[in-house]
């Protein structure tokens, strides 16, 4: 394997093959996505009073030990409170190449339940960073914001993306890109630190009974547990107040809510190219799109039935209410190059979000 760009599925797998991916059990079917691979929870978490990184001289478990306030078992499944800071060792361990770095974020469902997740690794300055070499286990940080969340030993709620050198798109390039393999359907892409994203508040759907379309949901406080491994289970409106747009164009944002919008752009991820949604400029507005999160080669693309599709967003905004206009800047997606094409692009495998519109995660029903 050489060259430099993102692993694919198959050079995930040729990882694990020679000993660079240690786990107790082999991989779930579905779990080496395109271009990441899902990460599982092992069978216990560690409630601990704060978030922390260990540093360069510390492991997480030496850390962990003057923190812990309980320790909970997984195996048979528990459930995570609002308010509160999870530690849990992932089943999956590295042992990288002198040259492979890696990166994690939340899984997309992960992100659409407002779960709060991040990757550390043992002697590191920086959340879901894997330099280079590393050698060591994984822990997931875990704090649910608003929904009660019921996990168990396997659970996965966050991936991580493998990288060999300079993988990232100039603006230049990924113009040339756009060019030839249009990155933004059926609109001009605007482009600068990546491919710029604008909120969507006209909405394409009419809203029961009300005024307008609809534009967005805004979460639920005190509701009941969410069950991250059970699909279609749940009444939205028992967790969500939808949002009638009313005609209106904008939207004020409540300090701390949490919304899910969508973006104005429909997407498009060429199977050759990765992208990562990137938080967005705090300098620009007291809001953020509050997860990062990973695109897959074929996300979007016409030929696995991807054509329109759009980027949910998850927004909350901070310390004061923020008012969101149609068309306003939200969020940036980077684009990285592939090592090779992966042998199945995102469509191909499964995926819950295909052709996506407005949609919340995989747990509700449509």
């Amino acid at each position: 394997m050489s060259g430099a760009g993102i692993l694919a599925a198959q050079d995930i797998r040729e990882l694990a093959e020679a000993g660079g991916i240690v786990a107790p059990r082999p991989f779930d079917a579905d779990q080496i996505q395109p271009a990441s691979l899902d990460l599982r929870l092992g069978d216990r978490a560690y409630r601990v009073r704060a978030s922390f990184l260990p540093g360069p001289d510390l492991s997480v478990e030496a850390k962990i030990r003057a923190l812990t306030l309980h320790e909970i078992d997984l195996s048979a499944g528990s459930v995570l409170e609002t308010g509160c800071v999870y530690l849990v060792p992932l089943m999956e361990a590295l042992a990288l190449p002198a040259d492979v770095s890696a990166s994690a974020n939340p899984k997309s469902s992960t992100g659409r339940l407002d779960v709060f997740t991040r990757v550390i690794c043992d002697q590191t300055r920086a959340f879901d960073t894997i330099p280079a070499g590393y050698r060591g286990p994984l822990w997931l940080e875990i704090s649910p914001r608003t929904f009660p969340v019921l996990v168990r030993a396997g659970s996965r709620l966050s991936q991580i993306r493998f990288r060999r050198g300079d993988t990232r798109l100039t603006d230049a390039e990924l113009a040339e890109v756009h060019a030839r393999d249009a990155v933004v359907v059926g609109a001009d892409a605007v482009i600068h630190g990546g491919l710029t994203l604008s909120i969507d508040l006209e909405g394409s759907t009419p809203f029961p009974g009300g005024s307008g379309n609809l534009v967005g949901w805004r979460a639920k406080r005190h509701t009941g547990v969410v069950d991250v491994d059970r699909k279609a289970a749940l009444d939205v409106l028992d967790y969500w107040e939808p949002i009638d747009g009313r005609g209106r164009r904008s939207l004020i944002l409540d300090p701390d809510e949490f919304y899910i919008l969508v973006s104005r752009e429909a997407v498009h991820v060429p199977p050759d190219y990765a992208a990562e949604m990137v938080p967005f400029d705090p300098l620009v507005g007291e809001f953020r799109v509050h997860y990062a999160g990973f695109f897959d080669p074929g996300f979007g693309h016409a030929e696995v039935g991807g054509a329109g599709a759009r980027a949910v967003l998850e927004v909350r905004s901070h310390e004061v209410p923020f008012i969101l206009d149609h068309g306003q800047i939200i969020g940036r997606l980077v684009y990285e190059r592939m090592r090779v094409r992966p042998d199945a692009l995102y469509g191909e495998v499964g995926s819950n979000y295909q052709a996506q519109g407005l949609k919340l995660s995989k747990h509700f029903r449509a």
